[in-house]
């Protein structure tokens, strides 16, 4: 310290400092006030605001993290959370609501509005987000006459139903901006321009009766659409994508604000996909270019923190980890650069805030691939934005005065005068994960197993003379269809081919009870063929096929009417598709929920033996490690299937699908720890393929500094 008692503190933790101290002295809590918004920004309050989000999804995480996770987004600057509305798991079934546990919504807002800050309720309630289903319930399916997201009674009715129910939900618990809650932004529908046009006429009145709907609900305050360029005048259209500094149309009306819904911090992935790697420094310069040349006043990050596709609830294809590459990684860690990085960002926005939001925006070009963009307040108050376009760096003139600029950069000077935070230049270190086995379950004598039965055609009790669409059969029940036939041969014992052509995900056949091969699809190959060489014995055979979702679609015009499925069977060249065919929805495991304590004590257990199969259970036990570091269990010796701990479904996994680097996509499963006992917790999986439940151990994860 100073003799003068100032601390001396370098130019960016010193603004980092002054925000906060700002802050508090405006006042911290973001809770209350009326919400109104004009051409330069959301009005809370009767104050204009600039505002930084982040997404964190209320059910890719637990309870006993929500606390943990907002608080470290409010340390990071962040002023909103945004979340979605998941439709499929509020209304399991048509007029059945469940907010309990992980889905109790009002419990997460609340939480929001303790830690002082806003919340951006998207409630769709179509939203995509990886999502099985894109967070539709399956009962819509079977609802006569109807097509998902258009001018039709049947789905405009549902969708009226749900959405009001969780308006009048909020509105009594308070939670609304103008009821002196935290909610300052509600979103209806998702992203419909992109099938729009697939029902031509019908799609621009689908958007108007939405906008029309959502406002007379009268929440009192902002409705938006996002990536939506024909949003009616009483709402707001926002943009979505990884550039909307250069991207974005504008906001299709003079009175309304540029909201940035999406900056993507990576991209969502898929099996057989590598991670999407998108760097601290290309998401800080395209958000700086988005508030420095579209006038930006919202931008959310999506996702802040991802966290984990629990159970059967990814989309078709998709990991179970989400979004573990954002700001928060997949365990609720911070992830530098990035988190702070994007904390320094906010807090040199900030300081430019008067300027940006009062000010006269004018451009001034310093070169050929470099301009300033300069906000001045009539009471002399300014900021600059000092964007370097280029591959190089430079060296530009501004105000008389030289400023070095990176390559693909900004630097921000809130008093155009002293550069506080360029996005190019990275001061924080960078961190790494770890993980290191807490327990491992290599003793044969740890594990039992138990033998899923295969069906044959006599023991099915649904019978059709042709191969039924699979989630129209399932309802999206379980992952599985057994589609099982009997084949007559006079002749001795032959080899033929068997051909199946499928738009499932996985088939598996089996010829006499015995394994007969696989094969699966991708996210870009829906269309996938098995054809492999069976023996068919003297007399009856019973051929039974297993055909696998790896969840639903998200996305697309006319979702009702997907067909999934086995699409045709030949064996020896002889079409057998329209032959009779017996059928079972789901395993004997799921049936008997053998993952729940009670079902696996009625189960026939037996032990470990050497001889893997396909389409096995295991389970075992094991005590909670010591300490609170989170854990992931570690499936690195695993094919795929699923996994349960103590009846809670840690998620679908798939480590035999590698990467074009011969990696899995993912190899380490989070088992949050508000899903553990002390002592005595189940463990169970069912393996599909040939994996060896002895080389899977319990991880600890840490972070360390690189």
């Amino acid at each position: 310290m100073a003799k003068s008692g100032v601390i001396r503190l370098p130019w960016i933790s010193a603004l980092v400092l002054i925000v906060a101290l700002l802050d508090g002295v405006l006042g911290g809590n973001h809770s209350g006030g009326n919400v109104t918004y004009d051409e330069r920004s959301l009005i809370i309050n009767g104050e204009h605001k600039l505002l930084f989000s982040g997404s964190i999804h209320y059910p890719r995480s637990t309870p006993e993290m929500w606390p943990s996770l907002i608080a470290k987004a409010k340390a990071g600057g962040i002023d909103v959370i945004q979340t979605y509305v998941f439709w499929d798991i509020h209304e399991p079934e048509q007029g059945r609501y469940d907010f309990s546990g992980g889905r109790d919504i009002v419990r997460f807002l609340k939480e929001v509005q303790a830690q002082g800050l806003y919340v951006c309720l998207r409630i769709g309630p179509f939203i995509e987000a990886e999502w099985n289903y894109g967070g539709l319930p399956f009962w819509l399916h079977d609802i006569p006459g109807i097509v998902y997201r258009t001018d039709n009674e049947p789905f405009k009715l549902r969708m009226q139903n749900f959405t009001t129910k969780i308006v009048n939900m909020m509105k009594s618990e308070g939670l609304y901006a103008s009821q002196g809650g935290p909610i300052i932004l509600s979103q209806i529908e998702n992203e419909y321009s992109t099938v729009e046009a697939s029902f031509h006429e019908e799609g621009p009145l689908y958007v108007k009766w939405a906008a029309n709907m959502a406002v007379s609900l009268q929440t009192g305050v902002p409705w938006i659409m996002c990536k939506q360029n024909d949003a009616p005048d009483s709402v707001i259209n926002t943009c979505n994508g990884l550039k909307c500094g250069e991207t974005f149309a504008g906001p299709n009306s003079p009175n309304k604000p540029s909201l940035w819904t999406e900056n993507w911090t990576t991209y969502y992935q898929v099996y057989g996909g590598e991670p999407y790697i998108r760097s601290a420094e290309d998401i800080a310069f395209h958000v700086a270019l988005f508030i420095a040349a579209k006038k930006g006043a919202f931008v959310n990050y999506y996702m802040y923190h991802g966290g984990t596709n629990f159970g059967r609830s990814a989309a078709a294809y998709m990991i179970t980890g989400y979004y573990d590459q954002a700001p928060l990684d997949e365990y609720g860690k911070n992830r530098k650069p990035k988190w702070s990085h994007f904390k320094e960002l906010h807090a040199a926005v900030k300081l430019c805030t008067k300027p940006l939001l009062y000010g006269t925006k004018s451009n001034i070009s310093l070169g050929i691939r470099q301009e300033a963009f300069v906000f001045k307040t009539e009471s002399g108050e300014c900021a600059a934005f000092l964007v370097n376009r280029g591959a190089k760096d430079v060296s530009v003139l501004f105000q008389k005065v030289t400023y070095e600029l990176p390559s693909n950069s900004i630097s921000i000077l809130p008093d155009c005068k002293t550069v506080a935070f360029n996005t190019k230049r990275v001061s924080i270190q960078y961190n790494t994960r770890t993980m290191k086995a807490a327990q491992k379950f290599d003793s044969f004598e740890k594990w039992q197993e138990f033998k899923e039965m295969i069906p044959s055609f006599d023991e099915t009790t649904l019978r059709e003379n042709m191969l039924l669409e699979q989630t129209n059969t399932t309802k999206d029940r379980s992952d599985y269809l057994w589609y099982t036939m009997r084949v007559q041969q006079d002749s001795p014992d032959s080899q033929q081919t068997l051909e199946v052509g499928s738009r499932a995900h996985v088939v598996r056949a089996f010829v006499n009870g015995v394994y007969a091969g696989s094969a699966h699809g991708a996210k870009n190959q829906p269309n996938f063929s098995l054809n492999n060489n069976i023996t068919l014995r003297h007399g009856t055979n019973n051929i039974s096929l297993l055909s696998v979702m790896v969840g639903l679609p998200d996305s697309g015009a006319y979702l009702e009417r997907r067909v999934l499925g086995l699409r045709t069977v030949r064996i020896g060249g002889k079409d057998y598709s329209a032959q009779p065919w017996g059928y079972k929805v789901g395993l004997s495991g799921e049936n008997s929920q053998i993952f729940l304590g009670s079902g696996s004590d009625d189960t026939q257990w037996s032990k470990l033996d050497n001889s893997s199969q396909p389409l096995t259970w295991y389970k075992t036990q094991f005590d909670a490690p010591p300490g609170d570091d989170p854990i992931a269990l570690n499936l690195g010796s695993m094919g795929k299937g699923a996994v349960w701990v103590n009846g809670w479904g840690i998620g679908r996994y798939w480590v035999s699908f590698l990467t074009g680097k011969g990696e899995p996509s993912q190899k380490w499963y989070h088992v949050p720890r508000s899903f553990l006992k002390p002592t005595g917790n189940l463990l169970v999986i069912f393996e599909e393929e040939t994996g060896n439940p002895v080389g899977i151990s319990l991880d600890a994860v840490s972070i360390t500094k690189t």
